[in-house]
Formats: structure tokens, sequence, C-alpha cells
């Protein structure tokens, strides 16, 4: 058996043409179509481990996998190879040679996301596939007050979809621990204050949290619940006491964080 070395790939894609990140039979996928592209590459059967995994139509910047290559890869042709198989959908951004230890999803210590709103009457065709688009003005004020009801260790149950516990395990805890949560007007001169970012990090997200989390937050600024009422929607533990569910195409994985240590470990 030949050598083998750990690699790290730094990878952006458009979810708009993919059923998801993770692999599933039948369907196209990110990390399909990317393990494919690579044993391509590499002219062997490789295992490739992504850092999180991201809903059919969800967006990745900074989304990291990892896995073992023959030791001989050239890392440099490697990523011009893949970019120029898997272009325009899925770009690779980075390739590097990483210690054997390293996870791409276990070695995470944190993850951050972004999700985009265009908040005008009108909707914009140019970000049909990358924001959500809300027609009635948003309270950003409101949106941040209740944000930060948010911050520190909670269980998310409210804002997720309950897991399915493999056979013979407990269900999987939905405690996470949220760092930062807020909503800005996007630095973009050519769409004023009409594209809204909200950028989100925390130890790691459940199910449809981030989409779950942004809905309810929009239902605050839309004036439909007070800003005060999320703590009691955190308390209840029921994912009827959330809002609405936000669609999949404002969403970005936008960042993976491996500093220090995992708030779980």
């Amino acid at each position: 058996m030949p050598d083998t070395r750990n690699v790290r790939l730094t990878v952006a894609y458009d979810g708009g043409e993919f059923r998801g990140f993770a692999e599933s039979e039948g369907v196209r996928t990110v990390l399909g179509d990317l393990r494919r592209a690579v044993e391509t590459v590499v002219r062997g059967p490789v295992v490739l481990t992504g850092a999180g995994r991201t809903d059919a139509g969800v967006h990745g910047w900074g989304q990291v996998i990892s896995g073992e290559l023959p030791a001989a890869t050239d890392l440099g042709r490697l990523e011009r190879s893949l970019n120029g198989l898997c272009g325009p959908d899925i770009s690779v951004r980075d390739v590097a040679w990483v210690d054997a230890s390293f996870s791409a999803r276990f070695s995470a210590t944190g993850r951050t996301y972004r999700y985009h709103v265009w908040n005008d009457p009108v909707a914009n065709p140019l970000l049909a596939r990358t924001s959500w688009h809300v027609p009635p003005p948003l309270d950003l004020t409101a949106m941040n007050a209740a944000a930060e009801s948010l911050l520190g260790e909670h269980d998310f149950t409210s804002f997720c979809r309950r897991p399915k516990p493999a056979a013979g395990f407990d269900e999987p805890s939905l405690v996470r621990h949220l760092y930062d949560a807020r909503w800005t007007q996007a630095d973009h001169d050519q769409w004023g204050k009409l594209l809204l970012r909200f950028e989100i990090t925390a130890s790691s997200f459940c199910h449809q949290m981030v989409r779950s989390i942004v809905g309810t937050l929009v239902d605050v600024g839309l004036g439909r619940r007070a800003a005060e009422s999320i703590a009691a929607t955190l308390a209840a533990r029921d994912r009827a006491a959330a809002g609405q569910v936000a669609p999949p195409t404002g969403l970005v994985l936008w960042s993976v964080d491996y500093r220090g240590e995992r708030w779980d470990a």
C-alpha cells in the first residue's frame, strides 16, 4: 500500500445545484463531486471528511475537507485539476498537507455562518440565489436585541430539527455555545442599506439551527414577536415556540476555526 499523508482543502461552492454537502446515493452533492474529482486526479479511492453538513441550497465559502492522499501527490497540480473538474459550482481555495491527527470535523473549535437578506419591496434578481427577499422594512435594532438573548451556552432544541438517534444510542444533545450573533448592513456600495447580513459563530450547530434563528429574528424585525420573547423561546425547548425557518438560499458556511480547544472536549 503506498504511503499517504493527510490533506486539508478549503472549499467554496454555490449550493443551488446540489442536494446538500454530504454524499447521498442517487443525488448530486458537493462532497460527492469533490471525491470523484480527487479520485480522478490521484487515480485511486479516497475518503473525505467535511467540517459541517450543509443542506440543499446552502452555500459555502470556507468549508474545510480533510482526507488521506498518496504522499507523492503534487498539491499544486491537485488544486488546479480540481478547479478545472469542479468549477464553476465548486472552487478549491487552498490545499495543504496537515498533521495526521487533523480532522476537518473533529478538530474544529468553532464555525461561522453568514446569512443575507435583501430588504426592499422590489426583488433583486442578481441576489436571488444568495439572499432571502423580505419586502417589508426590518428593525435591525430589535433584531440585534433579540440575538443577544441567544449568546452563551443553551439548549437550542427550540431552534433545531430534532435528530433521529442511531439504534441503541441516546438522542444527541442540542446544547451549544453561541459566541456571537449580530445583524449589520452589508458593506456593499452598490446595494447600500438594502442588503442585510447576519453573522453567527458557535462551537457547532445542529440541523436547521441557523435558518430557524434567522427566521425567528426576522419575525422580530417585522414586529410579529417581541425581542424580549427570545429567552422564553429558548427555555421552551419546543420547535413550535420558534418562528419560521428561513430559506436556504441566503445561508453561507463562511469559515471554520481550529484554534484553541473544543468547547465540548
